[in-house]
């Protein structure tokens, strides 16, 4: 079974993770002029150092691997009403994220940027 979940980590330990996801989206967060969605061009402009917000679509398997990876902070699930960390917050408060945004009006927010990092609900 797949689900989807959101972490703020770095390009770097993403680059290290990616093989093990079936699908994955993010956002490199810094100065507005270079952070664009996950594209080739973007990432040209970044160092792995970069900081990114990811939506990770992956088996079980790999969401519990990155629980226990110490450079990945998981976000709440989005459907939960559990507000995100303070250090999420601040990475995303450039976008507009308040300190009482949950995952899922994070994800809405961040959708203006990147539409794919829209949490579905049917």
């Amino acid at each position: 079974m797949t689900g989807k979940r959101y972490y703020l980590t770095t390009l770097d330990a993403w680059q290290r993770c990616a093989p093990r996801f079936l699908n994955s989206h993010f956002i490199i967060l810094g100065p507005r002029d270079i952070e664009e969605a996950g594209t080739a061009s973007s990432n040209s402009m970044a160092n792995s150092d970069s900081r990114i917000i990811v939506l990770v679509e992956a088996d079980e398997g790999a969401h519990l691997g990155l629980e226990n990876e110490p450079a990945f902070e998981v976000l709440p699930h989005p459907l939960t009403q559990k507000p995100i960390s303070d250090t999420a917050r601040a990475a995303l408060a450039q976008y507009g994220v308040i300190p009482s945004s949950t995952t899922f009006d994070a994800s809405e927010i961040l959708a203006r940027v990147h539409p794919l990092l829209s949490y579905p609900v049917f």
